[in-house]
């Protein structure tokens, strides 16, 4: 918009322009506008720009020279939990905001997977899978991408998290809906995989758009592979469940990798995780426990979780996860792995021959 937009640039060069992203235009909305001009972004929000140094976790003065921006344009830098101003005005007058976090941090801290080895899975169109490192940032060397978790504090140091998403979580049983018509509604995939055992042999490779992590591969083709005579609805329907929890296990994988911190167990929410079958497969494809709560709103909790923890309500404080440790348990339920290790791992190298093959496709077609 600088280089395009005869205004904003004008007005960038006036020093009279304010850049952040949406949380920050909402705060400084609630906190008065211009009127008080209170203009501020948490360290998880800010590390998505390109902008953020994720040690300091200030804003980077050789990304801002290279993009060419004022920093003056920026907003103030905070933690994810303090109190930040009172709203100005309405019926919520005077009332303190006290949190401010990126969505699937917030997501994390809503789990309460706020120490190392703790990690949580949002399954909605797409997946997005946060692992907990602590108070270091592990670089990838798997195919994954470093982020900041959260900031308890002013004061607090920050803690990080590895991150891997899937691009086609959700969106593939729509497909099964919308496209194939072998389901009349999302639910039915969990009663019509149910028909079957197993996949009969099969494997989908859900690329429908590339592969995302730990792969990386743009050029990757949606794959229905080990198709025989026997192949029926029921055995898509099955192959569609284990190709989420395939491509979770190859991130965890990573995360393993890279991390060195064993996984103690995968905390979910998110549409998918409504269905019992898709978590126990999950749990069996994995090897590892899925703890599903009832109250799967992670997002929202993990906001009010880091406001509330800013006015130290109910004696929550992030810096001590015990004081949480009543939060959203009613309801909660664990699915342990229930099939034999052998046929674990043959079904992972399975996944692995089929990701192989739809690898590339897109760059072998004419254009």
């Amino acid at each position: 918009m600088i280089d395009n937009y005869p205004d904003v640039h004008a007005a960038h060069e006036a020093d009279d322009l304010l850049f952040g992203t949406v949380e920050s235009w909402v705060l400084y909305n609630l906190l008065g506008g211009a009127d008080t001009g209170i203009h501020l972004s948490d360290c998880t929000n800010a590390s998505r720009t390109l902008l953020l140094n994720t040690t300091t976790l200030q804003w980077e003065p050789s990304l801002l020279a290279f993009f060419g921006f004022r920093p003056s344009i920026l907003p103030k830098l905070v933690s994810t939990s303090e109190v930040y101003g009172k709203i100005a005005a309405g019926p919520l007058a005077g009332v303190p905001v006290g949190g401010l976090v990126g969505d699937q941090q917030g997501a994390l801290v809503g789990n309460k997977c706020l120490k190392q080895g703790e990690a949580k899975c949002t399954y909605g169109t797409g997946a997005f899978l946060l692992f907990c490192t602590g108070g270091e940032i592990v670089k990838s060397n798997h195919g994954l991408l470093s982020t900041v978790a959260y900031q308890a504090g002013p004061n607090a140091k920050p803690v990080y998290a590895l991150e891997g998403s899937i691009a086609v979580a959700g969106s593939a049983i729509k497909w099964l809906r919308d496209s194939m018509n072998i389901i009349s509604s999302a639910a039915d995939v969990n009663d019509l995989a149910a028909k079957e055992p197993n996949a009969g042999g099969l494997y989908f490779v859900t690329a429908f758009s590339g592969l995302l992590a730990p792969y990386w591969d743009p050029g990757a083709a949606g794959t229905l592979i080990g198709i025989s005579q026997y192949t029926n609805p029921s055995h898509i329907a099955r192959a569609t469940l284990e190709a989420n929890a395939y491509q979770t296990r190859a991130i965890i994988e990573s995360m393993l990798l890279d991390s060195g911190a064993p996984l103690k167990h995968l905390k979910v929410d998110g549409g998918m995780t409504n269905g019992d079958l898709a978590m126990q497969v999950l749990a069996d494809v994995g090897g590892f426990t899925v703890i599903r709560p009832e109250m799967r709103e992670s997002t929202a909790l993990g906001s009010a979780l880091l406001a509330g923890s800013a006015i130290k309500l109910f004696g929550w404080d992030l810096t001590k996860p015990e004081t949480l440790a009543e939060v959203n348990t009613k309801g909660s339920r664990e699915f342990a792995p229930e099939l034999e290790e052998g046929a674990r791992k043959k079904g992972w190298e399975g996944w692995q021959r089929a990701v192989e093959r739809s690898k590339g496709w897109e760059e072998g077609v004419d254009e």
